[in-house]
């Protein structure tokens, strides 16, 4: 098992790829184990996004897709942010300081690309190749409030680049027919990041792609998870199979 990444359902038949770009706090034993901050902080969204992994699982299984799940914390490296980002290695977040990271250089930087941003990505890379009609499907998780901002409204966000709506259109517009729910449009984000995960691997090989956001006071418990995968696998493939090709 790789150190970087674990992939569930690699020889699903699926068209789907759900990826989860943040799924875990881990802190590989080559940094012991600890980036310098409380365990408070390490169950924060700072360091992963909560709730994601079990709904990228769940969704998986209900797309008979393939899952692959990063297995290091976005404060290590973040997987999705292009190498040359300024935030692939951050030193603060929502107000925390990160000990760990303040005096990260290139050297170190290098070395945690190889060990485990690289990995993962060829990997990703691997599983999205494996059908020629793969469909890219991210997904994540967003706090309901940073520290000094006012409150999220939204339930889920769609996320997607300006260079590919195609999936994702479709998708909010029929999302805003669940009318107990609260649609972002490119909310609580914008949606195109150069670098990023979505990009290699989807708009520069012009695959279907979209990214969910689910606010992580949602999907806090496996039950909760799972009843969203449910909710949400028959909305994505009705969306996908209305398509024009």
């Amino acid at each position: 098992m790789s150190m970087a990444f674990t992939i569930w359902g690699e020889d699903r038949p699926g068209r789907w790829l759900v990826t989860c770009d943040h799924a875990t706090n881990r802190v590989p034993d080559d940094l012991g184990g600890s980036l310098g901050i409380s365990e408070a902080d390490m169950a924060r969204h700072i360091a992963y996004d909560v709730g994601a992994l079990g709904l990228a699982r769940a969704l998986g299984e209900a797309l008979d897709s393939p899952v692959i799940a990063s297995d290091f914390s976005r404060l290590v490296i973040d997987p999705n942010r292009g190498e040359d980002d300024p935030t692939l290695v951050m030193k603060l977040y929502d107000g925390t300081i990160i000990p760990a990271n303040r005096h990260v250089d290139a050297a170190e930087t290098e070395r945690r690309l190889n060990t485990l941003y690289r990995p993962y990505h060829a990997a990703y890379a691997r599983l999205a190749a494996r059908q020629p009609d793969t469909v890219i499907l991210a997904i994540h998780s967003f706090t309901p409030c940073l520290k000094g901002r006012p409150p999220r409204p939204w339930h889920v966000g769609v996320l997607y680049s300006h260079l590919d709506e195609r999936f994702s259109k479709p998708l909010i517009a029929r999302l805003h027919a669940e009318t107990d729910l609260c649609i972002g449009d490119n909310e609580p984000y914008a949606g195109h990041l150069p670098g990023d995960a979505i990009d290699k691997h989807a708009l520069q090989r012009g695959r279907h792609n979209t990214l969910i956001e689910l606010r992580n006071d949602l999907i806090g418990t496996e039950a909760e998870q799972k009843a969203w995968a449910q909710r949400l696998a028959p909305i994505l493939t009705e969306v996908l199979a209305g398509l024009v090709e």
